[in-house]
């Protein structure tokens, strides 16, 4: 009998090591937003300990993603707060910080925000190169966020990278906003794109004095 009890404890053993080993060897889809976040670098902002930047000539931000402590320095002023407790004298500051961050760092926030849909990708024609790309359209709830219910088409080339995006407004069905993303530079493994123009005019929504530093 106890040889039997014996045998039988070595072949569940033997069975569990076995699916143990199988597990190992399936590898998890990453989803469309994982794909264009680790494109972009997702993989080193765990190491970040600061990001500066300057939002079209017009605001300057610090950033400790490990702390959430934001320090925004305009002509006129320079406000220290954090994210986990703003009150009313912050909420304006933390509107436009939001706002500037989504631009930065959007491959990024496919990943991290809340409240959002994000549709299955299709090949299409993006609206100002014209070009054949790939296609998902980003949508937040009416709940979350300074600005509930905005949706975003994204276009990406097949690497991953975004190239254009389309905003609209409350969902609605036309666009209030189509810009491009270029000029495409690394800092610290976190690849930002600073130039975001539209097809017509000289318009162009610029980054500079960007500074990403590792712990």
């Amino acid at each position: 009998m106890k040889k039997l009890i014996i045998s039988f404890i070595i072949l569940i053993i033997s069975i569990s090591c076995k699916k143990k080993e199988e597990n190992k060897g399936i590898e998890t889809e990453l989803s469309t937003a994982e794909k264009i976040a680790n494109a972009h670098g997702f993989e080193n902002w765990k190491n970040v300990s600061k990001i500066a930047f300057n939002f079209n000539q017009k605001r300057s931000w610090e950033w400790n993603p490990k702390t959430n402590v934001i320090t925004l320095i305009t002509d006129n002023d320079t406000i220290v707060y954090n994210r986990k407790s703003i009150d009313s004298i912050s909420e304006n500051a933390d509107k436009g910080f939001i706002n500037d961050k989504f631009w930065l760092l959007i491959p990024f926030q496919l990943v991290w925000d809340i409240g959002k849909t994000i549709s299955e990708p299709v090949k299409t024609e993006a609206p100002i190169s014209k070009i054949e790309m790939n296609k998902i359209t980003l949508l937040y709830s009416n709940e979350e966020g300074y600005t509930p219910g905005d949706a975003y088409d994204i276009y990406y080339s097949d690497d991953y990278i975004i190239k254009e995006w389309a905003f609209r407004k409350g969902n609605k069905l036309e666009a209030g906003l189509v810009n491009t993303f270029e000029n495409y530079q690394d800092f610290n493994g976190i690849k930002i794109a600073l130039d975001h123009k539209k097809a017509e005019g000289d318009w162009n929504l610029k980054f500079t004095d960007v500074k990403v530093t590792l712990e």
